[in-house]
């Protein structure tokens, strides 16, 4: 197949769409079923290429959340604590193969911004994986191959129109890309840095001693940066983006939305959370919605009378300002990547709230040094890479 016509392109009134390759060449793709549209398979390749580089840097599964051309989470498959299990709804399911931890993490970290996300997967589709997919609202799936049991319970999601694409995993792209704006064509070299421990040897701190797994988690930042539309900030802790501030013109905003959204993933751990009395009719979306608005400064919007019976069997308490500082307070070993430098040390300041010990990014400011001495000053490593990871 040399190009697929799509319904249209990012929106219906924009016809004609489709994918081609413009050598003549065959298309690297099949699709197994469903109607991928234009934003899907944006969403498709680039996730593809996050996963990709995941699985080569750490060895391990690897899968991301995609939604509107940047990821909501992205995480290796390391195995789910009890309490992770939990707090992203699979705790049903028994024990999970790798490459569904993966999934679960990179689905859990930010629920309510995967919602009907598109899937990229490092491996071979597995049962487990299939079974998780099969019970989420997501718009389709993208991965190397399947299995014939993951085919057949992927073929049950939406009456058999579920985007399931299967990419060929030897592909590799021209070294020159192009795309068009206003009609005119824009070429540059692709963005093949590899990132490595080569990449991560530079701290300009005063602590310099980086365990193996806050290395493997810089690592994850920044890959995960590489796909995510600038500017933009990416806090990892265990093997999954915990929280991603994408596109925003300041920086310090990347920052505090990144940090709040590492907030929410570690306050929903709390017990007072992890108890809420919900009603058995809701669903998980409903339960996400609930937890993000019981979490948050509008509490009252599920609290008020009128409200909480609709969600909870019981009047849940207040989560109190004091209660979440406390509980917050026992975040740490929390890694943070940013795409290009810290103008300010405010940024610092933020990132030291939600945990951060360890801190990779290009340096190059001005205010390198007031930076520096503001990870000093509460014994963060920081290491300059030298490269910025804008991605438009």
């Amino acid at each position: 197949m040399k190009e697929l016509q799509l319904k249209y392109g990012c929106n219906p009134n924009q016809k004609p769409s489709r994918i081609y390759m413009a050598d003549g060449s065959e298309l690297p793709i099949q699709v197994l079923s469903g109607r991928p549209g234009y934003i899907n398979f944006l969403d498709a390749f680039n996730g593809w290429q996050l996963v990709k580089e995941l699985k080569e840097a750490t060895g391990l599964p690897a899968a991301t959340s995609f939604k509107h051309v940047s990821p909501a989470g992205a995480a290796v498959g390391l195995p789910l604590t009890e309490t992770l299990a939990k707090i992203y709804w699979v705790d049903d399911l028994g024990e999970l193969s790798p490459l569904a931890c993966a999934y679960a993490r990179a689905r859990g970290a930010d629920r309510m911004s995967s919602f009907g996300d598109f899937i990229a997967l490092s491996d071979v589709c597995d049962k487990d994986t299939a079974m998780l997919i099969k019970r989420e609202v997501s718009d389709g799936v993208i991965a190397p191959g399947y299995t014939e049991e993951a085919l057949e319970i992927l073929g049950q999601k939406k009456k058999g129109n579920y985007n399931v694409i299967q990419i060929d995993e030897s592909y590799v792209p021209e070294s020159l890309e192009h795309k068009q704006v206003y009609g005119i064509t824009f070429e540059q070299g692709r963005q093949d840095l590899k990132i490595d421990d080569a990449l991560l040897s530079n701290f300009v701190t005063e602590k310099k001693e980086v365990s193996p797994e806050a290395l493997r988690d810089l690592k994850i930042a920044l890959i995960t940066l590489k796909y995510t539309q600038s500017n933009s900030v990416c806090y990892v802790k265990d093997g999954q983006a915990i929280g991603i501030g994408a596109g925003q013109q300041s920086r310090v905003h990347c920052t505090r939305l990144a940090g709040q959204k590492a907030d929410n993933w570690y306050l929903r751990q709390c017990p007072k959370v992890m108890e809420l009395p919900f009603s058995e009719h809701i669903t998980r979306a409903e339960r996400d919605n609930a937890i993000d608005v019981y979490i948050g400064a509008e509490y009252m919007d599920v609290l008020a009378d009128g409200a909480w019976e609709k969600v909870f069997t019981r009047k849940p308490e207040v989560f109190t300002e004091a209660e979440k500082k406390e509980w917050l307070s026992g975040m740490t070993e929390v890694t943070l990547g940013s795409d290009a430098f810290f103008p300010f040390s405010d940024n610092i300041e933020r990132a030291r709230k939600s945990g951060v010990c360890y801190i990779a990014q290009p340096g190059g400011s001005v205010r390198d040094q007031d930076v520096i001495d503001t990870c000093n000053k509460y014994q963060m490593a920081m290491a300059f890479t030298g490269i910025r990871l804008f991605h438009h």
